[in-house]
């Protein structure tokens, strides 16, 4: 099966099956503000800009990668990128292999006709080096999209329960410190929904990268998304096997944020409202990503998907008045606590690498 073929069936199983991570949870939810009832603020006044790559952002919100290199992604591509440009957030495209390949393929990508100020990421798989893939291929996926900035992805599982899967994963630490090296915008690696561990993470620092998204388990699983393309009954459930696989989203970001503080974090891997992108901006991350939920609205229209970006915002405004926070750097020190530390009424230090 060819690329494109495959993006295509990608975003229909996305779309119409649970592909849900099963029996993991991304790990917001096992924590609480504590309510300030007197404020001490407008709501109006609260600030959530932020400066990223040069880029100033409303808010720190990444519409993740997602899609791409097939035509039924053209117009979910463009929905997007309308939606963050209107709603002044950053956005990533899916994985650019295909139009590396095919270069029929680059109009899927493209968005920056109706996104010219937005933050914009180039994607592709870090095992591609492995593949034939350098330097060459990765100013070409910058380029063709006018993009700030590059994502090179790790998917490793997702690779070993695909039919077609890349198995090489040798050596990619030397060729990441390379391309690194060698490209004038900044690399950020991210997982796809496994999540990247302190010690992952720590290679990954001394490779140069401008920063990390940890991308953890608890959102959707691509283990699944491949399980239901598989028609092969015992590849399938291989597949399934794994759709509990990882570590959650705010394990990874607390643990990696307290190893290297001074290093850019993101946080995707089942956010679902302003409320855990709250909690991920006070557990350390620097920008908050959202894929299946904007994915589900981009079928529809670019206004579809900004609706649910200003939820977000509004969600994410109210939780930082709520704590008295009229900054992203006031909502940085509010009082956090675990569910499970209610007797010992402890707080979340912002450098907590405490496991959840």
């Amino acid at each position: 099966m060819n690329t494109e073929i495959r993006k295509s069936a990608h975003i229909d199983t996305v779309l119409s099956a649970d592909v849900s991570a099963k029996g993991v949870d991304p790990g917001f939810d096992r924590f609480f503000f504590d309510h300030v009832a007197l404020p001490e603020t407008n709501i109006s006044e609260v600030e959530l800009s932020k400066c990223l790559f040069k880029k100033t952002l409303s808010a720190p919100i990444l519409i993740s990668s997602m899609t791409g290199g097939t035509e039924k992604a053209k117009q979910i591509n463009l929905n997007l990128a309308m939606a963050a440009e209107a709603c002044g957030v950053a956005m990533g495209l899916g994985s650019q292999r295909a139009a590396l390949e095919d270069k029929s393929l680059i109009d899927t990508y493209r968005v920056r006709s109706v996104a010219p100020n937005i933050l914009l990421f180039a994607n592709f798989g870090a095992v591609q080096l492995n593949y034939g893939f350098g330097v060459e291929q990765a100013l070409h996926a910058v380029e063709m999209i006018e993009a700030d900035a590059l994502f090179l992805h790790l998917n490793p599982l997702q690779e070993a329960v695909q039919l077609e899967g890349d198995g090489n994963w040798k050596g990619l630490y030397k060729k990441i410190e390379d391309l690194v090296a060698a490209l004038a915008v900044p690399v950020v690696v991210k997982e796809v929904g496994n999540g990247i561990s302190v010690d992952v993470a720590r290679r990954l620092v001394y490779c140069g990268v401008a920063g990390i998204d940890v991308a953890g388990a608890g959102g959707t699983s691509w283990s699944e998304v491949e399980a239901f393309r598989q028609t092969d009954p015992i590849r399938k459930k291989i597949a399934h096997c794994f759709a509990g696989w990882g570590m959650p989203t705010a394990l990874c970001l607390t643990e990696v944020k307290s190893a290297f503080p001074d290093l850019m974090v993101f946080a995707s891997g089942g956010l679902r409202s302003g409320l855990d992108m709250a909690k991920a901006i006070r557990l350390g991350a620097d920008l908050c990503g959202i894929a299946t939920p904007a994915l589900q609205n981009a079928i529809g229209s670019g206004n579809d998907v900004e609706k649910t970006v200003e939820r977000l915002l509004e969600e994410l405004r109210i939780s930082a008045f709520c704590v008295g926070a009229r900054s992203l750097e006031e909502l940085k020190g509010a009082k956090l606590r675990r569910h499970s530390d209610w007797s010992e009424v402890s707080h979340i230090p912002v450098s907590a690498g405490e496991s959840i």
